[in-house]
């Protein structure tokens, strides 16, 4: 299947995939933030299925700018199944966002990747994200 938007009936999947980037027990909660986020006009909550199961999850913010026109995107939780990595699932799904991006006027998307995450940095980096201050970001 590829990419898709989240449904609610998602959140199982997803809660594993928040527990392998090191955010465990987001049980009494999630249900509720996944609805909210799917409601929310600015928020895009990404899932990338594959017969029938969820590889990984990307919530992806679209923030109003002051000071230039247009948005800029922000990837803000990006997880893919640990024995599904380099597979081009995590490319697939940050092209789409890129797109998304694009699409709404954004003149620029960022990722938040901790520091410990040097495998996830790498792949930002052949994508074309570069360090800002305390960003990745990429230009479109």
């Amino acid at each position: 299947m590829g990419v898709r938007l989240a449904r609610s009936g998602d959140w199982p999947a997803i809660r594993q995939l928040l527990d392998q980037l090191d955010y465990p027990g987001t049980d009494g909660y999630l249900q509720e933030r996944i609805q909210t986020l799917l409601a929310h006009p600015d928020e895009r909550l990404l899932v990338y299925e594959q017969d029938a199961t969820i590889l990984g999850v990307m919530s992806l913010h679209f923030i109003p700018q002051l000071g230039v026109k247009g948005e800029f995107a922000r990837i803000s939780y990006f997880s893919i199944r640990e024995e599904a990595r380099s597979r081009g699932i995590g490319q697939s799904m940050e092209e789409f966002a890129t797109n998304l991006a694009r699409e709404r006027g954004c003149h620029l998307i960022e990722v938040h990747c901790h520091e410990r995450r040097t495998r996830a940095q790498g792949f930002y980096s052949r994508l074309g994200y570069k360090e800002s201050p305390k960003y990745l970001v990429k230009k479109l």
